[in-house]
């Protein structure tokens, strides 16, 4: 592919394939690639790990977490959503950092084919266990799972005790962990390993040892006896030519008209606490693979829906936690009433693992697996010490004690029973162990965003006989080990808590039934793939990273084995393109813009899943004096629509955020200056609310069905007169806009690049009273893809009181492309004329809320030499043309409508 020219006249980099992710699929994805031959970049936006550099102190602990924009960078990713909490990965190997290991198999019978169901709730698997098993082969071999062979562990041999009292089938699972210093050998703790053929990603000295039973699979591996991704397929995929970078964040996406895929990132620092504005970067594909789990996968295309917009309604949709249950046996015993040792922090996490069949399989209802979950040994402190009273009760009988030799004089010098009374016995932590259930709950969660942040609609309530049964499960084999069986503490507020989310980009056979078909390929976009969680059309039921491996496995088969041309090169589908903008080929590494001008590079937020709640705004890497001016009267020569801004969007050595203090300093110097010398402005800032839809083009439709669907949309902006005298004198009454548009179906919240407003503007109809309000916003979703909101306030003296109404209501038509305002008097007929001709990518209507107008009043701002005259000025002009308009309902007139 022939490189593109950014406005800085460097070529973007191009390559064969972007992998985002480094999980089960996008590890697959880089090694198989690069081994065929492809030029693969993988992009991870956490850190690596090697071993020995996972957290363990609690200093360490309390910054494991992934917020950049708090400056953490750490391995764990929590978030919380109506129903349920998930936890997941942030770093080189994705999930298999904190995974338990265990790599079955999907089971046979488990792949479902349910009618369908508007909006989810059921399984139609497009592939089968006899597709995948050649893969699960291939995904085995690199992965190297063996069952547990120790035959002394406590809590394994209490598993197997208690599930054969039961009656209930259990087996030790394969699990991804090295126990013996070569094949063949027995299991021994911390013997050296020998180096993969293919060396390790952490380079030459990189030091793995077997494993030392201490429980601390799900905090990340110290020993590097876990045979997480980046010593197999990462270390694997480097050696064949793979570029592995990490600290890259993936923000956008976007088809190219010449085939292939642009997509624009960020890069992290980690050694900056407090991070500003990251300056966006670009880079192309031929084909692009997303990896990035299912809550990234899922809620980076939701986010990119105006740069695809073909994409299937499916989006979305079938989520589901794999009906993960966490519950706890606690205090067991033996029949004759000693302590029943379990040792839960002995061994790796999971060691064996209980089946409950399927109705498909011999079984009653939905089927299930539950699994011992081992910790690490620094959690029986805290069960221990988390008894309080127990504890207090301890020491005071020590106190009282040394008190009493003390005040007696008691000949005691030796005290060590004492304080041995004080630990305790460990009672409580010895004898429990929890428990891990997982199998096919019902997958009927939708993902959507929410004020651009990622929201997912979950409820217990039609999965509960599912859960209800797992639950009797696990009670019954806590009662045969002698103990108590407690819940999970959030389930009594009706949450769960998964560690294994699915769905939200599922597999179907079309695009009314899936985002992307049975090889992960999604429907419309040639070269575009999922190949994560986020592709499982319903719940594994087993752990299901094997699973997710094996299809990753296939999916790389079909693209090394497909065919070649445009269908191997990917392609761009033709849903959406605005008529007459060009589809041609790159020409000489440059393309004409049109509506697959990315524009220039942005500065953006550490973290885009604060939505609208970030703390800070993005922005165009062009200065803002020159967006300003817009070529109004009275002010500069503004860049014209096609121009990138003129600025050197790449920046120097000193960064995104020296150069915005350079430019905040200037605006300063500059506006002060005005402020003595030049004209006054008269400014306020508008808020408004209403309801949008995508692919409707008449606002009252798209308020209708946005209202009944909750797809909102909003703006904030800022109204500047530049020059109050030429703002009066000049009949369309232009100021500049910005501010922010946030509509969660282009991506959340999106800064204004540029903005139009005219106050009043005579609408050219048979109402020659009759006036509108015009806005005109120029955006860019986050993959780079132009887009113009455009809106008119219409007002005109119909019959009834309608002032505030008209005043108050705007109708937003959104269009593709950046398209500029009309220059003549006839501006509101030109304006609809023009908005007929374009794309539309949808429509609404918002309104000023009443106590939204009233903020508004007190945000009117006036700078220069004559401030006062200038808020006279604008209020003059604003309520002489309404006295225009509605003089007619004064006088006994009724013009227009009736």
């Amino acid at each position: 592919m022939e490189p593109v020219v950014q406005g800085d006249d460097d070529p973007a980099e191009s390559v064969d394939a972007v992998v985002v992710g480094s999980g089960f699929g996008g590890s697959v994805a880089a090694y198989r690639l690069a081994a065929g031959g492809q030029s693969v970049v993988l992009m991870e936006r956490g850190k690596a790990y090697p071993p020995g550099s996972f957290a363990r102190t609690p200093s360490e602990m309390g910054r494991n977490f992934w917020d950049p924009d708090k400056g953490l960078y750490g391995l764990f990713d929590a978030w919380t959503f109506r129903g349920l909490e998930g936890i997941v990965s942030s770093g080189l190997g994705g999930g298999s950092l904190i995974y338990a290991n265990v790599l079955l198999r999907k089971d046979e019978k488990w792949f479902v084919q349910e009618s369908p169901v508007p909006g989810g709730g059921y399984e139609s698997w497009p592939f089968s266990r006899q597709d995948l098993d050649p893969y699960y082969e291939a995904a085995e071999a690199m992965l190297r799972p063996v069952p547990y062979p120790y035959q002394d562990t406590p809590k394994t041999l209490a598993m197997e005790t208690a599930a054969r009292a039961l009656g209930l089938s259990i087996t030790r699972p394969p699990i991804a962990v090295t126990f013996a210093a070569s094949p063949g050998e027995a299991p021994a703790r911390n013997r050296a390993l020998a180096p993969a053929p293919y060396g390790s990603i952490h380079g030459d000295g990189t030091v793995r040892t077997t494993c030392t039973l201490s429980g601390e699979c799900d905090i990340g591996c110290n020993t590097g006896a876990k045979n997480t991704l980046d010593h197999n397929y990462l270390s694997a995929a480097k050696a064949a030519g793979a570029d592995i970078r990490t600290h890259h964040d993936v923000r956008g996406i976007r088809p190219l008209p010449a085939g292939g895929y642009e997509v624009r990132y960020v890069v992290h620092d980690p050694a900056d606490a407090r991070p500003g504005l990251l300056e966006e970067q670009v880079i192309l594909c031929r084909r692009l693979i997303l990896a990035a789990g299912t809550f990234g996968t899922t809620f980076l295309l939701l986010r990119n829906r105006a740069s695809l917009p073909a994409l299937s309604p499916a989006l979305g949709t079938r989520f589901s936690g794999n009906g993960d249950l966490l519950g706890f046996v606690l205090d067991a015993q033996d029949p004759d009433g000693v302590t029943r040792t379990l040792s839960g922090s002995i061994g790796p996490v999971i060691t064996t693992a209980i089946r409950t069949p399927d109705s498909t399989d011999g079984g009653d209802g939905r089927g299930y697996y539950i699994e011992d979950a081992g910790y690490p040994s620094f959690m029986n402190w805290l069960l221990e010490t988390g008894q309080f009273r127990q504890v207090a009760k301890r020491a005071g009988k020590v106190m009282v004690q040394l008190l009493k030799d003390r005040l007696f004089r008691a000949q005691r010098s030796n005290i060590s029973a004492d304080l041995a009374a004080a630990l305790g016995d460990g009672r409580l932590s010895a004898s429990s162990v929890p428990l891990l259930g997982m199998g096919r709950d019902i997958p009927d969660g939708v993902m959507t965003l929410q004020g651009g942040r990622l929201a997912i609609n979950w409820t217990l309530a039609t999965s509960a006989a599912y859960f209800g049964r797992m639950q009797a499960t696990m009670q019954a084999i806590a009662s045969e080990l002698g103990g108590s069986f407690k819940q999970n503490p959030l389930w009594w507020s009706k949450r769960v808590i998964t560690v294994h989310p699915l769905g939200g980009a599922p597999a179907g056979r079309n695009s009314s039934d899936g985002v992307c078909d049975a090889y992960g390929e999604v429907f419309g976009y040639p070269g575009l793939h999922v190949v994560d969680g986020a592709a499982m059309p319903g719940p594994v039921g087993a752990n299901p990273a094997l699973t997710i491996a094996a299809f990753a496995e296939r999916a790389c088969h079909r693209i090394l084995q497909g065919t070649g041309g445009a269908g191997q090169r990917g392609g761009l589908d033709d849903a959406g393109v605005r008529p007459g903008a060009s589809n041609e080929p790159f020409e000489g590494g440059r393309y004409d813009g049109g509506t697959y001008d990315g524009g220039p590079p942005r500065a953006l937020v550490p973290d885009a899943t604060k939505g609208a709640k970030a703390p800070r705004e993005e922005r165009t890497l062009v200065p803002r004096t020159r967006s300003r001016s817009l070529g109004l009267p009275g002010a500069g020569p503004g860049p014209g629509p096609g121009d990138a801004g003129g600025a050197d969007a790449g920046g120097e050595d000193a960064g995104v955020l020296s150069e915005s203090e350079a430019l905040q300093e200037a605006e300063i110097e500059e506006e002060t200056e005005l402020a003595e010398t030049g004209p006054t402005s008269v400014s306020f800032t508008e808020q408004m609310h209403g309801w949008f839809s995508a692919g409707v083009s008449d606002p009252e439709k798209g308020r209708g069905l946005g209202r009944d669907r909750s797809r909102r949309m909003m703006f904030e902006l800022t109204i500047t007169a530049p020059d109050i005298d030429a703002f009066v004198r000049d009949p369309l009454h232009p100021a500049t806009a910005e501010g922010y548009v946030l509509a969660d179906q282009f991506g959340g919240r999106l800064p204004v690049e540029r903005g139009w407003f005219n106050l009043f503007v005579k609408d050219g109809g048979p109402d020659a009273a009759g006036r509108k309000m015009l806005y005109r916003l120029w955006l860019r979703d986050p993959g780079g893809t132009p887009l113009t909101f455009v809106g008119h306030k219409d007002v005109r003296n119909d019959a009834g009181f309608d002032v505030w109404a008209d005043t108050t209501t705007l109708y937003v038509t959104v269009l593709r492309g950046h398209l500029p305002p009309p220059d003549t008097a006839t501006a509101a007929a030109t304006a609809a004329a023009a908005a007929s001709a374009a794309a539309v990518a949808g429509a609404g209507v918002l309104y000023i809320r009443p106590w939204d107008f009233a903020r508004q009043l007190t945000t009117f701002r006036a700078v220069g030499p004559s401030p006062a005259s200038a808020l006279a000025a604008f209020g003059k002009v604003f309520l002489g043309e309404l006295w225009q308009v509605y003089s007619g309902r004064v006088t006994g007139k009724v013009t227009g409508r009736q």
